[in-house]
């Protein structure tokens, strides 16, 4: 028993010196311990109580004084238990509805903190730590019992915060954590679970063997988001922002969001769309939602539930990155208006590595979104994988301890204590401002899907869930027994509900097409869709020269009474030469106009990933930090007369979910530039579910728009494998119809122009951009001040170069920085019959400027598609199957299962191999 004894001389000496510490000064103790030592009259029975408990741990006590020691050591022996209860009570829940829990050791056996059979009757003042009067041992027992270990669980012993931990303290006191609902909350609960099984059931009725992923086993999640919704609407909540996988979306969609089910049904049908030009659509069970909702007593809230795909986890990140969106736009000095709320699957929470970096987010500045409420809809099971062999921790929401935020694990056939624990998630996020976490544990009655044999698996698992009442069935009785409902009131709800369904069912087969209402149509008022034809027209993205020169000299001059670096004041002074002397404006110049242009006119820009700030080439330096105090300095903040917001945040060191957050945001807010940069372009591919199924086909899925843009830094510096290739062959891949905008620019005014374009036109597109390294400070790789006001984007560039068209025998098609790599070399070689014309923007390719340019060069006898990436990489394969106006000889590197070489001579040697090709056709790959 010493492992588990209380009475160690290091406890003892602990306390000792805490009571030492209140006898000195009471207000320096911590609350609940200040209150029961006030319970205590040490003096009237002892000379020095911290003398006997020193006695007491050195066996050194005097008879005299054994007996009252002991009593005292009893007291905290008591609050040992208390503290038991409080750390370990969730091991030993009643919240497993059929299975029987895992045994943990050792116990909460009154005899492992030094208690006995003997002690139960007697009063202990160790009661006040639970906020109870003096009282006997087996009634503070049960008290923890209630409060610990019944059909809630808790856990937040970790916080590392005392107030937050006393708050969660007394909160979980009152009423013994039970809830206290009147008759009619308890109706409105039960009325929810009837619609939630009732909707389940009808369905499995009536389209026998379609997927529609159920609910059932975990119903009472309905109850506990209506709850939700009332009570958050009265504590100011104004927009409500939901993620989550495709289990019991159908039924949300319906019983929450208030879906008309005709058109759920017309989705089972597998009627087409009433729109075919835009939209391809997607499964009934990856479709969002927007509506406004009024509570019972009158206010308004907007509700969001986001499409998301198969992959179950990614949703969490968009879901914040919208929130965040809303809070920015609407209610920048109360986040708490907007709230996020994710549901997750058991497996998938344990074992999707994004979760972690959504969590990771939460307290960021740049992604924090004032706390969501994580409800985990736990079937115990994942696809066909039992939990233990789904993951390593204890339980599927071990995650949130790495934000210390707490947990509460909920027996889901208990309705009313998931009720009462959604309550609390919503108190204690509106409280802090922080996230929480619900373990909602339950089952899933049939098996992945409802044509599935679940009993393949789970043999025994199963044959427990078929003998095992539903939640609305179990809670019925409970109300009975209470004398709230009669005998007849669930049958005649039921009735009711489905007499409903029933008619939603007659009227949807009258329809020949299925209405799908686009997500979040509030926000993108105004802007229309449009085909890559569309795309294609010229946007005016001009820009008056005097308000560009006045911009430019904002961001071209350090605050006098701050000191800077030394390599800072040269970046802006030579900024400053660039603009106002030479007329040679630098690709960071390029960019940084932009930005400022688009803040002026009333637009906002928000830019994040790794090192933005100052650029992973310290190109940018959009931010920059004072000297002496790391004070943050922004020049683009400064600009006279700008109506826009800028926001720039160096991202925590993910991809997957910050990319993620950011199409969030940029679906959110049409009129925010919205730019995740990766830090080398290949990066990105640690994003490529977003981009697989988000970006690039989100619209054609579900009819969502999106101006994300990505800037993926492309080059082939000799820098080995994982720092030259941003992939651009599978974006290019992914291309069709009119799904974004990719674009390989080459001079700092297209770049200009091409983030004006986003901005200006009335519809948006993800923009991916292959972004330079080495031309971020070439010679050649400028513009002028004129160009940047007063030109616009070109698709096409020219050979700028060629006097005599006539003289051109080869003519050169390229994308990207090799552009000046051969155009170096021509002018080296003195070839003065070759002619190189830029590819600007790769998709939509402008195949009609394309063609006039060719046709002006009328003695080509020899047409290149040069690039510095392998044969199998980069644009060639897209060249081949989009590009049919005259035949392309290759000058490249060839084909490779790395995209560089790790050497650098070996580098250096293919690329200049691939230069030479241009030149001359006899050289062979």
């Amino acid at each position: 028993m010493d492992r588990f004894s209380f009475l160690n001389a290091a406890h003892t000496a602990f306390f000792a010196d805490l009571y030492d510490q209140y006898l000195q000064n009471p207000d320096t103790v911590e609350p609940s311990w200040r209150s029961f030592f006030q319970g205590f009259d040490f003096a009237n029975e002892f000379a020095s109580p911290v003398e006997q408990l020193s006695a007491m741990a050195n066996g050194t006590a005097t008879v005299n004084v054994n007996d009252n020691a002991e009593k005292i050591l009893k007291e905290f022996n008591v609050l040992k238990l208390i503290e038991g209860y409080r750390t370990r009570g969730h091991l030993f829940t009643k919240t497993n509805p059929v299975r029987e829990r895992r045994t943990y050791s050792p116990t909460l056996a009154i005899e492992n903190f030094g208690l006995s059979q003997s002690d139960l009757n007697t009063v202990f003042d160790a009661a006040k730590m639970v906020n109870m009067q003096p009282s006997t041992l087996a009634e503070i027992i049960k008290h923890l019992e209630s409060v610990y270990c019944s059909s809630i669980g808790v856990e937040y012993m970790y916080i590392r915060d005392p107030k937050v931990q006393e708050w969660i303290k007394n909160r979980l006191d009152i009423n013994d954590n039970q809830p206290n609902f009147s008759a009619e909350q308890k109706k409105n609960i039960l009325g929810k679970l009837n619609e939630a099984i009732s909707f389940e059931t009808f369905l499995h009725a009536k389209y026998v063997g379609q997927k529609r992923f159920s609910l059932e086993g975990c119903e009472s999640a309905i109850p506990a988001l209506d709850a939700l919704i009332e009570a958050a609407a009265e504590k100011g909540v104004e927009q409500f922002v939901m993620g989550m996988a495709h289990r019991g979306r159908l039924n949300v969609l319906a019983n929450i969001f208030g879906k008309n089910t005709q058109n759920i049904f017309s989705e089972f049908d597998g009627k087409d769309y009433d729109d075919d030009m835009y939209f391809d659509g997607d499964v009934k069970y990856h479709l969002g939602l927007t509506s406004d909702r009024k509570t019972n007593s009158g206010k308004k809230i907007n509700l969001n539930l986001a499409p998301n795909p198969s992959h179950l986890e990614t949703v969490g990140a968009v879901i914040e990155g919208i929130a965040r969106a809303k809070q920015d736009r609407n209610y920048p000095d109360n986040a708490s208006k907007v709230l996020p709320i994710a549901l997750h699957g058991d497996a998938a929470v344990a074992g999707q590595g994004i979760v972690y970096e959504i969590i990771q987010m939460a307290k960021l500045d740049g992604y924090k979104t004032g706390g969501t409420i994580h409800l985990v809809i736990n079937n115990q099971v994942g696809f066909t994988t039992n939990y233990l062999d789904a993951r390593s921790s204890t339980y599927c929401t071990d995650v949130a301890k790495v934000t210390l935020s707490p947990v509460l694990h909920v027996n889901a056939d208990d309705a009313e204590a998931v009720v009462h624990a959604m309550l609390f998630a919503l108190d204690y996020r509106m409280e802090f401002g922080t996230d929480v976490f619900i373990d909602l544990l339950g089952y899933r009655k049939y098996g992945h899907n409802e044509g599935d044999e679940p009993k393949f698996t789970q043999p025994i698992l199963y044959k427990a869930i078929s003998k095992h009442k539903n939640p609305r069935d179990i809670y019925a009785e409970k109300l009975k027994k209470e004398g709230i409902i009669d005998a007849n009131y669930v049958k005649e709800l039921e009735e009711k509900y489905k007499a409903k369904l029933d008619e939603n069912l007659e009227e949807s087969r009258k329809k020949d097409l299925t209405v799908i209402t686009p997500f979040m149509q509030n926000e993108w008022t105004g802007f229309e869709q449009v085909s890559d034809t569309g795309m294609l027209e010229k946007q005016d993205t001009s820009f008056s020269k005097e308000k560009l020169t006045e911009i430019a000299k904002t961001i071209c001059e350090l605050p006098s009474d701050k000191k800077f670096i030394s390599k800072i004041t040269k970046i802006i002074k030579d900024r400053n030469y660039m603009y106002f002397e030479k007329d040679s404006l630098d690709w960071a110049m390029g960019e940084l106009l932009a930005y400022g242009t688009l803040l002026q006119e009333g637009y906002d820009v928000r830019i994040s990933g790794q090192d933005v700030e100052r650029g992973t080439f310290s190109h940018r330096h959009a931010v920059i930090k004072v000297e002496d105090s790391e004070e943050e300095v922004v020049l683009l903040d400064d600009i006279k007369d700008k109506k826009g917001n800028f926001y720039i945040y160096n991202s925590l060191l993910s991809e997957y979910g910050v990319v993620g957050f950011e199409y969030g945001y940029a679906l959110a807010s049409p009129n925010t530039l919205t730019i995740w940069e990766a830090q080398f372009g290949d990066f990105s591919n640690g994003a490529q579910i977003m981009i697989d199924q988000y970006i690039s086909a989100g619209e054609d899925k579900w009819n969502n728009q999106n101006g994300l843009v990505m800037l993926l830094p492309h080059g082939y510096e000799n820098q080995g494998a994982e720092h030259s290739s941003a992939r651009m062959e599978r974006y290019l891949q992914m291309c069709a119809k009119h799904n974004m905008y990719i674009a390989d620019c080459t001079t700092p005014a297209n770049f200009f122009h091409l983030l004006r374009r986003q901005m200006k036109s009335k519809f948006r597109k993800p923009l991916i951009v292959f972004t330079p390294k080495s031309l971020l400070r070439h010679e050649l790789a400028v513009s002028t001040a004129e160009e940047l006001a007063n030109g616009q984007f070109q698709e096409i560039l020219d050979d700028p170069n060629v006097t005599d068209k006539k003289a051109i025998k080869t003519l050169v098609l390229c994308t990207g920085k090799v552009f000046y790599d051969i155009i170096t070399k021509r002018e080296d070689l003195q070839r003065n019959d070759v002619a190189v014309v830029r590819l600007e923007q790769l998709f939509p390719l402008a195949i009609d400027q394309i063609k006039t340019i060719i046709e002006s060069y009328p003695n080509v006898e020899d047409y290149v598609w040069a690039q510095e990436e392998p044969k199998n990489m980069g644009a060639y394969s897209y060249m081949l199957m989009n590009f049919d106006l005259v035949k392309l000889r290759l000058a490249s590197p060839k084909a490779y299962s790395a995209p560089a070489a790790g050497s650098y001579e070996r580098s250096k040697k293919r690329q200049a191999k691939a230069i030479a090709m241009v030149f001359d056709k006899t050289i062979v790959q």
